[in-house]
């Protein structure tokens, strides 16, 4: 990849593209390169479908799909202001009980 002002050559599927960018928005294109050309080699994989455009067309709305069903607080990589964590704090009582249950014969013999 060669970087020139404002642009930037990229390949995805073995196909080379220059697209415009920004000096400091080139580390977030490079991640969404490595995302977009990821995402099409696994359908082209998937699919055995060697058509660029229509590889493409499914990862687009592949990616689209993914961020469409994404929580909202994820995709905005924010953490909600309440979390419950009652079901977990009773999960891990649980697991402590159970671990003592299965430990103390050990430590009886221990001694």
């Amino acid at each position: 990849m060669s970087l020139e002002p404002n642009f930037l050559d990229v390949k995805i599927m073995g196909r080379e593209y220059r697209v415009a960018c920004a000096p400091e928005e080139r580390d977030a294109l490079l991640a969404a390169v490595d995302l977009v050309d990821g995402k099409m080699r696994e359908i082209a994989q998937r699919t055995k479908n060697t058509i660029a455009e229509k590889v493409a067309v499914m990862a687009a709305l592949n990616i689209a799909h993914e961020r469409l069903v994404m929580p909202a607080s994820v995709a905005q990589n924010t953490v909600p202001e309440t979390v419950d964590t009652s079901d977990a704090k009773r999960r891990i009582a649980d697991m402590g009980a159970r671990l003592d249950a299965v430990l103390a014969p050990q430590q009886q013999l221990e001694f």
